[in-house]
């Protein structure tokens, strides 16, 4: 049972279904022209709504895996080999999100472009997990249930709030930290309420493993999920509007005016529904290696799109000025691109990885001599000038 758990197909399923969604819904956002924009074309709506699904489902999905892998083992809290390969991943995250948002020519002049400091996925998910990882060490010597409610009040806090705390510019701190706190300088998404669906995604794991082993656990799961993601899509905001007319609370009137994180939370929970239906069909093997390779997608679709490093991409090109007659289009030939040049990175990874460490060695064998004798040179000369100014005797 447990080496069954350990791969839940469905999930990479759902992750390979949000990453192309991404991929194509990045491409057509950023390429498509403001004039085909019409919110009363049926086809134009669809494609956004669904458009609005993939960042919730994505972050979800993250916490969910990232924490099964965190329970799993028998080890607890610092002993768990997983805290640290955590720590570690969070970390690398956070490293590749800001390393994408360099610009070498920038460098080159030494400068360092106003867009380094913006907040996107990858620095939330990397931060959002090292949150999971700090409720999980809190809460390791408490009752089983601390954990996931702990992560479940996360989600509600966060999105209960959202009205009031939207409203701050965070301007006390400095940009780069209030940068993870607000939109108002430019970041993509924060950290707030984005952990929300994160933290959300790992109390569903909590719960999806503790009840692994009941006989009906897909056909309950499914139902529940469907049940839940339904009410909040339909009901989560006359709900508040009860709530504000009983309270009379203004945190409930900003729901009631703009609800879309229990909605979108609501979509998530019918996407899981969706695929764990679906999960015996959901085996092909190009489609599971797409979604255990979300990262390098992730990262080649950045460069190909954005033109991270070099500020030369194709978004820059044709920034909100192609024609759905080659938007579409090139949004499918854009998601088979960076599918497939993710695939033969995982295919040929080690040798990469092999061949870069083995420049990289050749580098610092050939600088070493230099460093070596450069130091002497400066000690030298260090000595010599202490010497003339009297600091040391000849």
């Amino acid at each position: 049972m447990e080496q069954k758990l350990s791969r839940l197909y469905f999930i990479d399923a759902m992750r390979a279904w949000a990453i192309l969604m991404m991929l194509q819904g990045h491409f057509v956002d950023g390429l498509l022209d403001p004039v085909f924009r019409d919110d009363s074309n049926i086809v134009y709506a669809t494609w956004k709504y669904f458009r609005g699904i993939t960042a919730p489902v994505f972050f979800t999905v993250s916490g969910f895996i990232f924490t099964l892998l965190l329970i799993k083992v028998p080890e607890k809290g610092w002993q768990n080999p997983r805290v640290m390969k955590g720590i570690k991943r969070g970390l690398q995250l956070l490293f590749i999100g800001y390393l994408l948002r360099l610009n070498l020519f920038g460098l080159l002049k030494g400068e360092v472009y106003g867009s380094f400091y913006l907040v996107d996925v990858l620095h939330c998910i990397g931060l959002s997990l090292l949150g999971i990882i700090g409720v999980y060490l809190l809460t390791t010597k408490k009752k089983k249930y601390v954990f996931p409610t702990v992560l479940l009040g996360i989600t509600m806090v966060l999105f209960l709030l959202e009205p009031m705390y939207k409203q701050w510019s965070f301007s006390f701190l400095p940009d780069m930290l209030a940068n993870y706190l607000t939109k108002a300088n430019g970041s993509v998404f924060t950290l707030i309420p984005w952990m929300g669906y994160t933290a959300f995604g790992a109390f569903l794991s909590v719960v999806f493993s503790r009840y692994r082993a009941m006989k009906h656990l897909y056909p309950v799961s499914i139902a529940v999920s469907l049940i839940i993601g339904a009410a909040l899509i339909y009901y989560s905001t006359p709900l508040f509007k009860v709530l504000f007319d009983t309270t009379g609370i203004t945190v409930f009137q900003g729901l009631v005016n703009n609800n879309y994180l229990f909605i979108r939370l609501g979509n998530v929970m019918v996407v899981f529904a969706v695929f764990m239906a679906l999960r015996q069909f959901l085996t092909n093997n190009t489609l599971l290696r797409l979604g255990q390779n979300t990262l390098s997608i992730y990262v080649i679709h950045f460069i190909v799109l954005y033109g991270s490093f070099t500020g030369l991409g194709i978004y820059g090109f044709l920034h909100h000025g192609v024609a759905p007659a080659i938007v579409v289009p090139g949004a499918a030939i854009f998601m088979v691109l960076c599918s497939y040049l993710a695939l033969q990175y995982d295919a040929q990874e080690e040798v990469i990885k092999t061949r870069i460490a083995g420049v990289l060695n050749t580098i610092r064998e050939q600088a070493e001599p230099v460093l070596l004798f450069g130091y002497r040179q400066l000690r030298a000369s260090m000595s010599w000038l202490l010497r003339v100014i009297g600091f040391v005797k000849s």
